[in-house]
């Protein structure tokens, strides 16, 4: 089986348009996609497939797929259940924004 190379974010941040609008909904997507990425990493590391962890949570291999790949904002306790099955322990934390010079 061949896996598809994916685009890591800092392609898909360099594709983009910088102006106000296209940047309005950055960091929700940026978050989707760092979080997709960790579960796939995992999930991979355990040689889990995306079905077996779909069972594992209750849910179907389309949404893992669409949770790995980014296309969907994860609630918390989707997060907690998907943590659960990969044997992790979600961890969630506020950290101080950096400000930017305009």
């Amino acid at each position: 089986m061949t896996m598809t190379k994916r685009k890591t974010w800092e392609e898909i941040k360099a594709a983009r348009k910088e102006s106000p609008e296209e940047r309005a909904g950055y960091e929700a997507a940026r978050r989707a996609v760092e979080l997709g990425e960790m579960v796939r990493a995992r999930r991979e590391a355990l040689g889990l497939t995306q079905s077996d962890l779909a069972a594992r949570v209750g849910t179907r291999q389309p949404a893992i797929a669409r949770l790995e790949a980014g296309g969907s904002v994860p609630s918390i306790d989707l997060l907690d259940r998907v943590a659960a099955a990969l044997d992790s322990a979600l961890t969630v934390r506020f950290d101080n924004r950096k400000r930017r010079s305009a």
